[in-house]
């Protein structure tokens, strides 16, 4: 197939690059990750997918890659670029509305320094999210899967990042413009650029907090309905062993153009991590998640309410090696989740994840 040539001749040129990295471009590093995983789902779905508002570890009693990629970046005093290239599953199910060569795409963008004294960046092209504690890496999350919260809102963004970063380094302030709500493409339809934000405050070492926000339109029609969105989180290291991070969103978009009404959706996660050890590390989450509206979450007649808890277990070979395995259940009152040929209130699975990166 063609695009199986783009990324022929693309894992050529990194291979070429990286073998002069040392001598002749000390700025260009070449990187890579793959997270291979088992999941089963006690529900047994024949179609061998699990729940549809789960991106990641989305099939059932399968070996397969979640996410690989190989990434080239390069970084100067004043001017910066990614580019990686991705396949597997997560790329399949999240990045399906993408045009074909697009969903292979896990960065491309470069940046430049704005002045001298200030740290000023603005970077433009397909970035990771603005919004949230959870990326699509496995192995930088604290627990295997990624909480409905992720899994629901912006992995990835194409567009353009003004950024600013404090002499002390304890604030981070970004303006975006986007082409939509996680999108690469803009979708016909929408012809204004959606707005971002995001602020960030580490005031040591241990604890940060975050909040980004995103305006812009949802409906991919001539009938402009604007999504209002803020997402906070806050996550701290209380000591070597225990840490935790606290998540929330609250969304509203409008309903219709006749009225000024919003409908809101809101969300919320407690991840507590345990190391006993450097190798070993447990997280307890407990999550819910709450759009009455289908707004995001358009795939039942009823509401859409979902509540969950998982326990995730670590061993870490090395920094850059960890193996995983999390049971994971999820309730909803009313019920959604498929078991042969019953709708059922409840899902309980358990996956398995080996994840490197080199």
């Amino acid at each position: 197939m063609l695009y199986m040539k783009y990324i022929y001749t693309f894992l050529l040129v990194l291979a070429a690059l990286f073998s002069r990295a040392q001598d002749s471009l000390p700025a260009l590093q070449l990187s890579g990750y793959i997270e291979a995983f088992y999941a089963y789902d006690f529900a047994r779905p024949s179609n061998g997918e699990r729940p549809s508002f789960l991106y990641n570890y989305d099939r059932h009693n399968e070996f397969n890659v979640n996410l690989a990629y190989l990434k080239a970046t390069y970084t100067q005093q004043k001017v910066r670029g990614n580019f990686a290239l991705m396949a597997g599953t997560y790329a399949q199910s999240n990045l399906i509305l993408e045009p074909e060569l697009a969903r292979f795409i896990y960065e491309a963008n470069a940046g430049i320094r704005l002045g001298n004294k200030h740290n000023l960046w603005l970077d433009m092209g397909v970035m990771p999210s603005h919004i949230g504690f959870e990326s699509a890496v496995g192995k930088d999350c604290w627990t295997l899967s990624r909480s409905i919260i992720a899994e629901n809102s912006p992995y990835y963004e194409s567009g353009a990042r003004l950024s600013f970063t404090s002499a002390n380094e304890k604030w981070y302030l970004a303006a975006l413009l986007l082409n939509g709500w996680q999108r690469i493409a803009r979708v016909n339809g929408s012809n204004s650029p959606d707005l971002g934000t995001q602020v960030t405050y580490k005031p040591n070492a241990k604890m940060t907090f975050n909040w980004s926000t995103y305006i812009g339109n949802e409906s991919y029609t001539s009938a402009y309905l604007n999504r209002y969105f803020n997402n906070f989180y806050v996550q701290t290291q209380l000591s070597n062993k225990w840490g935790f991070i606290f998540g929330a969103d609250l969304g509203a978009q409008e309903r219709n153009l006749t009225s000024n009404e919003l409908d809101l959706w809101w969300s919320r996660v407690l991840i507590v991590r345990y190391s006993p050890s450097d190798k070993i590390r447990f997280a307890l989450r407990a999550e819910d998640y709450d759009d009455d509206k289908n707004i995001v979450l358009n795939i039942t007649n009823n509401a859409f309410k979902v509540y969950g808890i998982s326990l995730n277990m670590d061993y870490w070979k090395s920094q850059n090696a960890v193996f995983r395995i999390e049971p994971r259940w999820l309730y909803s009152p009313n019920a959604l989740f498929v078991k042969g040929d019953k709708v059922i209130q409840r899902n309980f699975g358990v996956t398995a994840a080996l994840a490197v990166g080199f």
